[in-house]
């Protein structure tokens, strides 16, 4: 299982609305791999408000100071990314799913 994320800061605004896009280049990109038990992204970044998050396998997510994940957390499929917001100094934990 790989898991990549990416930090952003929040979404420019453009006539009073958030664009559907984040910046490019990330301000941090962070690779995660693990077996069967919840593995912890390094903090998030001062500037992060926002992750992506892109699975190449099941996976279960939860993001918290010290987050732990578990299999009743939220699931996401195989080969998807989806974006969350967040708080700095916050991380990401990850474990396998089905």
């Amino acid at each position: 299982m790989a898991v990549y994320v990416t930090e952003h800061p929040l979404p420019r605004i453009a006539y009073g609305n958030p664009l559907p896009v984040v910046e490019m280049p990330p301000l941090v990109s962070q690779r995660l791999t693990n077996g069967g038990a919840s593995v912890q992204s390094a903090v998030f970044n001062s500037a992060t408000r926002m992750i992506g998050v892109h699975t190449d396998a099941i996976i279960s997510i939860a993001v918290g100071v010290n987050p732990t994940a578990t299999t009743n957390d939220k699931r996401m499929a195989a080969n998807t990314t989806e974006y969350f917001f967040v708080e700095a100094g916050q991380r990401i934990a990850v474990i396998n799913n089905t």
